[in-house]
């Protein structure tokens, strides 16, 4: 049980109250019917864009400290320097391209390059993808861990408190409650390390308190690596990002905004990744993992600074949750409900959205109590749904990488059944060889894509003959 003051429990109090007022006081920010809802008119400025960015891209905090605790700097090999890469070029490749356009979504831009089908399939695939069950899994944690209630009842109450406001102020909620907890998340992970650095020591410290493999990266499986910077593809098919740059004001705002948000996105996994290496020295090895933050928290902050990191570690999960429900619910308006509709002019996309929340929720809670583990579900999502939408995507922006239009739904569809069903026969111990289920579906999509590509420019060619 975590041991709170009367003002530990004020300052995280004032937090959820200022979140909540933030998100309800959205609404009232100038509107602009049609995209205002959905996008926020597509008005995002630079500081507004990297602070719900960067909120955004990094909720997973508790499993950050999970990985830390039990493997050390690795954490940043695998959960950090991946994802930068893979930022960095979205920046360069296609956040301007998906500015320019005038979409909502990935469906819509894979309608317009492939078809009706090939965008019911991608929205299907992206309503899990961004399903913010484990986001509510570490929310409904923490509160467990404070309050000493069962975790169902910790996520119930994330989830209320998430909906409510993201029902009144929608997208704009979602940003302006990202740019509070964006400092929030920072000051909290500053204040902890500073902390550790003045009462424990520096690096030497560590040193003598650490097995010396949680400090290298000399030991670490290769394959493993490369499957989580395979996993990192899915920085091009992430909805979050997508949606950031089609809300941004201009494609500059989309492109330099990621570029920053990669600098913020460095120094807060120096701080979380020196937070871990503290708390495995300090907790020793028998300690739950999971919670690891907030068990340091426990022993090494004073009353008030606990209160603010414990708002910190909030901060962090519900800009994330509070994002992908809202995307959730955008994709089962704009991408099911919409596209389906015969009449799209009498459809009413913000109350449409609004059903999307509700229905939104109930699958993460439910996701939530069944996988209690937030890098399983990680690495369940991000190995069977990702290997098939990733070249389709990036052929929609490049038309010299694009396959006709049969191929690109076969290569999705293929990419995540064979995925799925390679990690099925290995649960099952039915494999002969260890492989990853993301390579085989990357290793099946390829090359239907490559041959999409070829029937695409033969197809061109005896066009122009």
């Amino acid at each position: 049980m975590i041991s709170f003051s009367n003002l530990d429990y004020l300052i995280l109090g004032l937090f959820f109250v200022t979140v909540f007022a933030i998100g309800l006081l959205a609404k009232y920010v100038k509107k602009n019917e049609g995209e205002d809802y959905l996008l926020g008119s597509r008005k995002l400025n630079l500081p507004m864009f990297v602070a719900t960015t960067v909120a955004t891209w990094y909720g997973g905090i508790l499993g950050v400290g999970e990985f830390t605790y039990k493997y050390g700097v690795l954490s940043w090999v695998t959960q950090g320097l991946p994802y930068y890469v893979f930022a960095l070029l979205f920046a360069f490749l296609l956040a301007g391209k998906i500015r320019e356009t005038k979409l909502f979504t990935i469906p819509d831009k894979m309608e317009e390059t492939y078809g009706k089908s090939a965008a019911l399939v991608t929205a299907v695939i992206v309503f899990f993808l961004v399903n913010p069950a484990p986001y509510l899994l570490m929310t409904g944690s923490l509160f467990s861990l404070l309050f000493n209630i069962p975790l169902v009842y910790g996520m119930l109450f994330s989830i209320l408190i998430t909906v409510i406001y993201l029902l009144k102020g929608g997208f704009k909620a979602t940003v302006y409650t990202d740019i509070f907890q964006f400092l929030i998340m920072f000051a909290g992970f500053i204040l902890i390390v500073i902390t550790l650095r003045t009462d424990y020591g520096g690096f030497d410290f560590l040193q003598k308190n650490l097995p010396e493999d949680l400090l290298t990266i000399k030991n670490a499986n290769p394959l493993y690596v490369a499957v989580w910077f395979l996993i990192a593809l899915w920085t091009f098919v992430d909805p979050g990002f997508h949606q950031r740059s089609y809300a941004a004001k201009d494609v500059k705002t989309a492109k330099y905004g990621i570029i920053i948000s990669v600098l913020f996105w460095m120094l807060f996994d120096f701080l979380t990744v020196t937070t871990g290496l503290f708390s495995r020295a300090i907790l020793g090895d028998g300690a739950n993992a999971v919670i690891s933050y907030p068990l340091l928290a426990n022993i090494v902050l004073t009353s008030g600074a606990k209160g603010l990191f414990f708002a910190a570690l909030f901060a962090t999960i519900f800009s994330t949750l509070n994002s992908l429900t809202f995307i959730g619910a955008t994709t089962y308006s704009r991408d099911f409900v919409y596209r389906l509709s015969e009449n799209k002019t009498k459809i009413d996309l913000e109350k449409h959205t609004k059903i999307g929340l509700g229905i939104t929720s109930a699958i993460a809670l439910l996701i939530a109590i069944e996988v209690k583990s937030v890098i399983q579900i990680w690495y369940l999502l991000g190995s069977i749904l990702i290997p098939g939408l990733i070249f389709p995507v990036i052929g929609a922006y490049y038309p010299k990488f694009k396959p006709i239009k049969n191929i690109a739904v076969i290569e999705i569809l293929a990419g995540m059944i064979f995925s799925l069903a390679w990690f099925i026969a290995t649960s099952l111990g039915k494999t002969a060889i260890q492989m990853e289920p993301m390579i085989i579906g990357l290793y099946v999509s390829l090359p239907i894509h490559l041959y999409g590509v070829f029937l695409a420019r033969k197809s061109k060619s005896k066009k122009i003959e």
